[in-house]
C-alpha cells in the first residue's frame, strides 16, 4: 500500500481496534525511562551500551571519533551526550545510525547533525521525518523535524521474496559495519546494525525486553513482516525481520535490543518463534473473519504474557496492520478479499 493509500485507510478505518488503540494513547513506541539515571555497560574495550536516555544507544569509541546507534530522546539528549563525551574523552560523534524514525531513537539528531555527524538511515525513515503525520494508535500528530536532524546518508532497499541479505557495508574506527533493511516489521524503515568482529547485533525496536514489540501500523509496521520463513513462499511477499536477525547472528552474538539489557542468540530465536506462532494465529483469525474484539477474546498471546507483559496494545495494532495488507493475504484470508 502506498503512503497516500495508507493515509486514506487510516482516515476511514472503523474497526474495533481503532477505539481500543486510542484508549491506550499514552503508550509509546518504546517504554520510556522517565527520570531514571543513564547507565553505561561496557561490552568490549571500545563498545558500550547506554541505557536510560530513551531507547538503547550503542556507542563505539574509535581512535578519531565516536559512532552511535540511535540517539535517545530530545528531553535527555544533553545528559546522553555528556555521557558520550565522558566515555570518549570528548571526541566528536562522526557517525549516527537511526534504526527507525521514532523520537526515542532520534532525539539527539538535531545536535549531532548541526555538529557535522553523518546520520545514516533507511530512506523511509528520512521521509517520515520530513512530513507531518498522525499516528492513530497514539492519537498523536508528529511535525516535520529540523533540517539538521534529518538523516543525510540514506539507502533504499525494498522487500524481497528471497531471504538473501540486503547488506550495506562501511568501516569506522577499524571496525567493519554491516547494516540492512528489515522490511515493514516495526515501521517501514527499520534497519539492523551489525559489527562482525565483536559480534554485536543492534535490532532496534523490533526486540524490546519485557514487552511485546510495537507494530506501528500508522507508519507501515505489521505482523506479516515478523516470524520465520513460510513453508509456502507463494503466499508471502516481503522480508521477515526475525529471519534476517537469525541469518546475521550466531550462537555467540551479543544482541542489543531496543530496550533492556544485552540479549543472546537464544533470546533472539525465542522471539522469532513467538512471533511466528502469533503471525500464524492472526492470519487464521483474519481468514475466519474475526473482528478486533474477537481477537482479544481469543487470547492468542496467553502463553507468552507472563514474559512479554500486557498484550492489549500489541493486539490492537495487529488488526489494522493486517487490513493494510489484506490483499497480499488472499490465500490465507479466504472470504476476506
Amino acid at each position: 500500500m502506498t503512503r497516500s493509500g495508507r493515509r486514506d485507510f487510516c482516515r476511514t478505518f472503523l474497526g474495533g481496534a481503532a477505539g481500543l488503540a486510542l484508549a491506550s494513547k499514552a503508550v509509546h513506541a518504546v517504554p520510556q525511562s522517565g527520570s531514571s539515571p543513564i547507565s553505561v555497560t561496557k561490552i568490549t574495550d571500545t563498545f558500550s551500551l547506554i541505557r536510560g536516555a530513551g531507547s538503547n544507544v550503542l556507542l563505539l569509541n574509535g581512535p578519531d571519533g565516536a559512532l552511535m546507534v540511535n540517539s535517545g530522546t530530545a528531553e535527555r539528549s544533553a545528559e546522553l551526550l555528556k555521557v558520550v563525551a565522558d566515555q570518549t574523552g570528548a571526541k566528536p560523534v562522526r557517525f549516527l545510525f537511526n534504526t527507525d524514525w521514532h523520537l526515542e531513537n532520534t532525539g539527539s539528531n538535531d545536535t549531532l547533525g548541526k555538529a557535522g555527524a553523518t546520520i545514516i538511515a533507511h530512506e523511509n525513515t528520512r521521509l517520515w521525518m520530513t512530513t507531518e503525520f498522525h499516528v492513530q494508535w497514539q492519537n498523536k500528530t508528529y511535525k516535520p523535524r529540523a533540517k539538521e536532524a534529518l538523516p543525510n546518508k540514506t539507502f533504499f532497499a525494498t522487500e524481497t521474496i528471497t531471504f538473501a541479505q540486503q547488506t550495506e557495508k562501511m568501516t569506522f574506527g577499524g571496525e567493519e559495519i554491516h547494516y540492512g533493511y528489515l522490511g515493514q516489521a516495526h515501521t517501514d524503515g527499520d534497519i539492523y546494525v551489525f559489527f562482525p568482529r565483536p559480534n554485536i547485533l543492534v535490532t532496534g525496536d523490533l526486540f524490546t525486553v519485557g514487552s511485546y514489540p510495537v507494530l506501528d501500523w500508522s507508519t507501515g509496521g505489521w505482523i506479516g513482516a515478523r516470524g520465520l520463513p513460510p513453508k509456502d513462499r507463494a503466499v508471502f511477499v516481503g522480508t521477515r525481520a526475525d529471519t534476517m536477525f537469525l541469518q546475521v547472528a550466531n550462537e555467540q552474538t551479543k544482541v542489543i535490543p531496543g530496550s533492556g539489557p544485552v540479549q543472546s542468540y537464544a533470546d533472539l530465536k525465542e522471539l522469532a518463534e513467538m512471533m511466528e506462532t502469533l503471525r500464524v494465529r492472526f492470519y487464521d483469525f483474519l481468514g475466519r473473519g474475526m473482528t478486533a474484539a474477537d481477537m482479544f477474546r481469543a487470547a492468542p498471546t496467553k502463553e507468552f504474557d507472563a514474559k512479554w507483559g500486557d498484550p492489549k496494545q500489541f493486539i490492537a495494532n495487529v488488526y489494522p496492520g493486517l487490513w493494510n495488507h489484506v490483499r497480499e493475504l488472499g490465500v490465507e484470508a479466504k472470504g476476506i478479499v
